[in-house]
């Protein structure tokens, strides 16, 4: 069979991707395409070219309807299963369903498939009991060699993290901790900029706001960096002016603009929004509008009978009107994948659509093109960084700082991503890569803690060492066992100074509050060298530059790379203070020096 559409270069490389990985592998994998990238073309072709029995899912019947449609575009015949669409049909060799259909009727999918391909696939969550995991389960009972194929554009959730591990081009995501994730390859992706510098995607025109902007940043942040909805409607309810004005200066900027959606923070702030906007030109969704009518509103909007659109979290994915070419920003969010899922919504190409007029009213400190670092930002002013492994040379990308010449002044990165080279090889004709061991991750690590038993060295969060499999000694253990002690001294060290006197290296670590402890190395003794190359040598400059220290007049040249831990333990001695414990790299839930809580 012929097929009706020439693939772009990069739908038939991510076509050739999936094809040579399953040749070699029964692991699950990841596709990562940007929105409006072609996923549905992609998936039709690789349906086309299945011998066997596979099953599309996705979330939405919407996306069940427009998969289904590429695919008979071909001139073959599929079936669809979705309750939304009033179809039950899993007769064909390709069934395209939703999720939550196939879950209600388990029993009519116990044929033997080879090869699941999920829409949408960073809706998949790693638990076993969720709809999409009971289905891969009972298919995997009739076939223990089904492929699972995952497409989307936001690999990465806030709630969730990285939901791969591995990446063709030679990186790990996450952490070790994580073995949760609902894939383990990542197969083929491609950037956001190649689609708009290449004219597949629309330009975006990122204008800051002319007028006045929400301050979200005083409220407090839960571990995935977002703010409770309590928290955002009140501080909106005190400056209702502010949202006025914004709406003002969208409606004016919105005058030679042919669609507009505006992205609300929380349901009472969509409502206040629609109320300043013409009513019989715009339509409100939320999570709680009636299907029925969510779809009438679309449809009149995507009919251009509406020119505005205001919805809160619920048009971000699934959702296709080409002739957007306004996007209004007023919630907050430290997702780059939600910003990218939002901005995504104006990018789709449309006759005589020039550019997509992007406003962003909440502040976000979000960069459009960068990378997805994979953590919540430590602190506003952080930014994507390159680090590069003393150990095996890989560039990481993590949170960090830069100074003026934009050199690297600081990152909060724990473990090298790298991938270190397979020493067996590729796999063998006729082999599966399933049946070799998984790639190795570099084991440097920027923050670890050392176990006591072995020296190995272990993340920040570990309980039990890596190694030697022994427990780790808690920090938060270490400073409350310290602080019930009459004779033990802890102070939040907020800088360290160095004196050296010959071979000897007085180091003096500030707490806070004034306070004063000091230790001394000999470097002509090697038990000493060794012990201070360890704690600051191993570190120094956030161990991106680690060193081993033969001189203390060497170690003076440094003394501004070298870090200072976190807190500082000392006993009592009859007339000092003995140091015996340094605290690096702290995440407990004590306050840290200077910190403001």
């Amino acid at each position: 069979m012929t097929a009706p559409f020439t693939l772009r270069p990069y739908q038939q490389e991510a076509v050739d991707a999936t094809l040579r990985h399953f040749r070699r592998s029964d692991e699950s994998a990841v596709i990562v395409l940007p929105t409006g990238a072609g996923k549905s073309l992609v998936i039709a072709e690789l349906a086309r070219l299945a011998k066997r029995k596979i099953l599309v899912l996705t979330h939405v019947k919407e996306l069940v309807e427009q998969n289904h449609a590429k695919y008979q575009s071909y001139g073959l015949t599929g079936g669809i299963f979705s309750a939304g669409l009033k179809r039950k049909d899993n007769q064909h060799q390709v069934t395209f369903a939703s999720v939550q259909s196939v879950s209600a009727n388990l029993d009519q999918f116990r044929d033997q498939y080879s090869l699941v391909i999920i829409d949408e696939c960073h809706r998949v969550s790693g638990e076993e009991t969720s709809q999409y995991q009971r289905i891969i389960e009972l298919l995997r009972q009739q076939n223990d060699a089904l492929k699972v194929l995952g497409l989307t554009a936001t690999p990465y959730r806030l709630a969730m993290g990285w939901i791969y591990r591995y990446h063709y081009r030679g990186f790990v995501r996450g952490f070790e901790e994580e073995f949760d994730k609902p894939f383990q390859h990542c197969i083929y992706e491609l950037p956001l900029s190649y689609m708009i510098n290449r004219g597949f995607l629309t330009r975006p025109e990122l204008v800051n706001a002319a007028v006045a902007q929400y301050d979200f940043s005083a409220l407090p942040r839960d571990r995935f960096g977002e703010y409770a909805e309590k928290d955002v409607n009140q501080l909106l309810g005190k400056h209702q002016r502010v949202t006025r004005a914004i709406i003002e200066q969208v409606m004016e900027l919105a005058d030679e603009r042919q669609g507009v959606m505006i992205f609300a923070a929380t349901v009472a702030h969509a409502r206040e929004i629609t109320g300043y906007l013409p009513e019989q030109q715009t339509a409100l969704v939320t999570g709680a509008t009636d299907l029925a009518e969510r779809e009438r509103l679309i449809q009149q909007f995507k009919q251009r009978r509406l020119k505005y659109l205001v919805n809160v979290s619920v048009l971000t994915t699934g959702f296709d009107a080409p002739h957007v070419d306004f996007i209004a920003i007023l919630r907050p969010t430290q997702s780059v994948s939600l910003y990218q899922q939002i901005v995504g919504r104006g990018l789709r190409l449309d006759a005589g659509k020039q550019d997509c007029l992007v406003v962003d009213y909440a502040g976000n400190s979000v960069n459009l093109h960068h990378p997805e670092v994979g953590e919540p930002k430590p602190n506003p002013d952080s930014e994507p960084v390159q680090v590069f492994c003393p150990g095996c040379g890989f560039a990481n990308i993590f949170w960090g700082k830069t100074d003026g010449d934009g050199r690297v002044v600081e990152h909060y990165g724990r473990r090298c991503q790298g991938v270190l080279e397979d020493p067996v090889g590729p796999a063998e004709a006729g082999t599966t890569q399933a049946k070799k061991p998984r790639p190795e991750q570099c084991d440097y690590r920027f923050r670890f803690k050392e176990c006591p038993h072995c020296s190995a060295e272990n993340d920040i969060a570990a309980r039990n060492c890596h190694q030697c499999h022994k427990a780790i000694i808690d920090p938060d253990d270490q400073l409350r066992d310290a602080l019930k002690l009459k004779d033990a001294l802890v102070i939040r060290c907020a800088g360290i100074s160095l004196s050296d006197r010959g071979s000897k290296l007085k180091l003096t670590y500030h707490g806070e509050d004034g306070e004063e402890l000091s230790e001394s190395f000999d470097f002509s003794k090697p038990a000493q060298r060794s012990v201070f190359n360890k704690l600051f040598g191993r570190r120094l400059a956030s161990s991106q530059a680690p060193k081993a220290f033969t001189t203390a007049d060497q170690v003076l040249e440094f003394q501004a790379l070298l870090p200072a831990p976190d807190f500082v333990i000392a006993r009592k001695q009859k007339h000092y203070w003995q140091v015996q414990e340094r605290i690096f790299d702290y995440q407990g839930g004590r306050r840290k020096a200077n910190a403001l809580s």
